[in-house]
């Protein structure tokens, strides 16, 4: 008896060392990840702070210079310019930043309008109309987009969509014309059909009924292009863009970066926004709709506000990720340095310029500090914004128990 309670008691501890063991390996990875984290943006600090403070680069390189615009010799007006190099012996360096950092937010901005009505389509799509068992085999086949690596996305960007846009750039926007009011009239059409027309083509498998539709609308629009391109822009889209309105087509463009970068974060801002529509209580939602309220007056006054800090949150990390990216930036922008609003011209942004540059930069030179200036400024906005959407969702959770979640 005495041997088979210490045999129970060895065992008892045995297994309260290993989970101590566990429980201080796992705390030690978290602080090792937050010092790491914290080191990084330290050594980007310490690394930029000579060029204000070291006296061989404080005359050449200071606030103004970097994001205000200059004047430079050959030029009437002051621009801004990021060339690093000088091309001929009596030139000197242009160090403006500003027009990386506008690259950097014109690719993010347009990869957002692309991306997050789609990822928010799709996530409330899911969560209020599709069935568990299609739901439960779709969610994972989208949330694995993620792992697509953005050199491969960027590849397809570069040397397969934007040609092919160039190409058919009457046809693209057709696309776009046809498209958008065919998905409102097929949300008609399905309104006017009898009953029993509507009971078989249900909103939850809505994704699939719809794909003829929209192979149709497709075929109608790359046919209907030549016929709107001769009738609306004189046979020529492009000529007639940087007629009237002065705007040069670029092969590799903004609406091409958004759109493969929009391809890119879509996945992650659908699954965060996924589970916090899917995370709301449903009593909520079934309460409103016991009061009479259509299960879109649901979603529309008690689901969407319960959730919105969780699809603030999604909305905001799609965004950090957004203005990170290196590689779908570098293949498919073109890399030029403009400062346009145009979404037809390239851009550059601060991560592409980083992987071009840095190789060939001068270790503790100017243009070496001021790449990892870039840096850090990068650091500091995905920190911020991350930090911030965890903060968001931290909230949510806690109004989740309030309100009787999980």
């Amino acid at each position: 008896m005495k041997d088979a309670l210490r045999a129970a008691r060895y065992r008892q501890r045995l297994r309260q060392g290993v989970d101590r063991l566990a429980t201080a390996l796992i705390t030690a990875g978290g602080i090792g990840v937050i010092v790491a984290v914290l080191g990084i943006g330290v050594f980007l600090a310490v690394e930029v702070v000579p060029l204000f403070w070291a006296s061989d680069v404080a005359d050449t390189v200071n606030i103004d210079a970097l994001w205000l615009p200059q004047t430079y010799a050959g030029l009437d007006t002051a621009q801004f310019r990021w060339q690093p190099a000088a091309v001929a012996p009596d030139e000197t360096p242009r160090y403006s930043m500003a027009p990386l950092a506008w690259g950097t937010l014109k690719a993010a901005l347009w990869a957002l309008v692309i991306a997050v009505p789609l990822a928010l389509g799709a996530a409330i799509h899911s969560a209020m109309y599709m069935p568990r068992r299609l739901r439960s085999r779709l969610k994972p086949t989208l949330e694995l987009m993620e792992a697509l690596p953005g050199v491969v996305i960027g590849f397809i960007a570069g040397l397969v969509l934007a040609p092919w846009v160039e190409r058919h750039l009457a046809g693209t926007f057709a696309l776009v014309l046809v498209m958008i009011p065919g998905l409102f009239a097929a949300g008609i059409i399905r309104g006017r059909l009898p009953r029993p027309w509507r009971d078989r083509l249900t909103l939850g498998w809505a994704g699939l009924w719809l794909m003829p539709w929209l192979m149709l609308l497709g075929i109608a629009a790359i046919e209907l292009a030549p016929w709107l391109e001769a009738r609306w822009f004189d046979a020529d889209l492009r000529g007639w863009l940087a007629t009237r309105f002065g705007l040069d087509y670029a092969s590799r463009n903004a609406l091409i970066v958004g759109l493969a970068m929009g391809f890119a974060v879509m996945p992650s801002i659908y699954a965060l926004a996924e589970d916090a529509l899917s995370g709301v209580p449903s009593s909520l939602a079934e309460g409103a709709e016991a009061l009479g309220a259509t299960r879109w007056q649901a979603f529309w006054r008690v689901v969407l506000p319960a959730a919105s800090p969780g699809l603030l949150s999604a909305v905001m990390i799609g965004a950090g990720r957004a203005v990170g990216e290196t590689m779908i930036v570098l293949m498919a922008s073109g890399n030029t340095a403009l400062m346009s609003l145009s979404p037809l011209e390239g851009m550059r942004s601060l991560a592409a310029s980083i992987a071009i540059e840095l190789p060939e930069a001068a270790p503790g030179g100017t243009h070496y500090r001021l790449l990892l200036m870039a840096a850090l400024l990068l650091f500091v906005f995905t920190f911020l914004v991350n930090t911030l959407a965890e903060v968001v969702r931290t909230r949510l959770r806690r109004r989740y128990h309030r309100l009787g979640g999980a």
